[in-house]
């Protein structure tokens, strides 16, 4: 699947390049950075990714800004079953692929620093709210 325009697939590259070799190893450990936690849909093992979103009564919100080309989505395909990392406290839930809300608007309605990669190189957004457990 690619995006289109070369400009548009050299900037997921660069983002994607970026994101898998310094800004996630090193976001995804600090204990109070809000995370993502998928099922690898090949391996079965657990995958965390950095996320920017906002708790809205019992849901999280998210925005993906690379929509179905993010690994995580490809595995919230595969099991939507997630947990997400929120003020250092972990919660389960399950995620739900939003394709027809507006990410646009909803982005307006997140955290902007948290969100700020997704303003940046995002590009095919895709919004997903997890419905929390607890």
């Amino acid at each position: 699947m690619t995006s289109g325009t070369p400009h548009a697939e050299r900037k997921y590259r660069t983002a994607t390049a970026f994101q898998r070799r310094i800004a996630n190893p090193v976001l995804r450990r600090l204990p109070f950075q809000t995370a993502l936690e998928t099922t690898g849909r090949v391996s079965g093992l657990p995958r965390r990714t950095p996320v920017g979103g906002r708790r809205v009564g019992a849901s999280f919100w998210l925005v993906s800004e690379f929509g179905e080309r993010s690994q995580y989505i490809r595995n919230i395909k595969a099991d939507p079953r997630v947990r997400v990392r929120l003020r250092g406290r972990w919660h389960t839930g399950t995620a739900h692929l939003l394709p027809d809300d507006d990410p646009v608007a909803r982005l307006r309605t997140l955290p902007r620093f948290n969100s700020a990669a997704v303003r940046a190189f995002g590009a095919g957004l895709l919004t997903v709210r997890v419905d929390l457990d607890d």
